[in-house]
């Protein structure tokens, strides 16, 4: 196998161990947030503005399980209307706000790198002097 086939197929492997530890820790992340909806349900107190945001923080994290067929849950029935709602919708969008803002410097960070990789491997230009005026 050739050097770059090689280099090929190590980041073949490392994307899907990325992708397989991504999943294993939303099954994880999503059986703990059905485990501890179930517990939170048994109280009779609806819930309020921190489990709100709790469960909207999560809720991203629940796709892989919804993806494959498990229900789980992500919004409580029995909560206090708007403080919830408002909790709720925060953690959404801070959720979303550290995954595409760490996306965003991850990108920023890899196009800075091939900008300096692409510049160093550049052939030099000829430099003529030129003339003034």
């Amino acid at each position: 196998m050739t050097a770059t086939g090689l280099a090929i197929l190590r980041k073949v492997v490392r994307l899907v161990l990325r992708i397989a530890i991504l999943v294993c820790l939303a099954g994880l992340l999503g059986w703990f947030l059905n485990h501890a909806a179930a517990q939170l349900e048994k109280t009779a107190q609806p819930a309020g503005f921190a489990r709100g945001m709790l469960q909207g923080a999560l809720m991203p994290m629940a796709l892989p399980n919804l993806l494959v067929g498990k229900d789980v849950t992500i919004y409580s029935v029995n909560n206090s209307g708007v403080p919830y709602k408002l909790g709720y919708t925060g953690g959404v969008n801070l959720c979303g706000a550290i995954f595409f803002g760490f996306l965003y410097f991850r990108l920023r960070k890899l196009r800075n790198w091939t900008r300096r990789n692409a510049n160093a491997t550049a052939e030099p230009r000829d430099s003529q002097p030129t003339s003034p005026g």
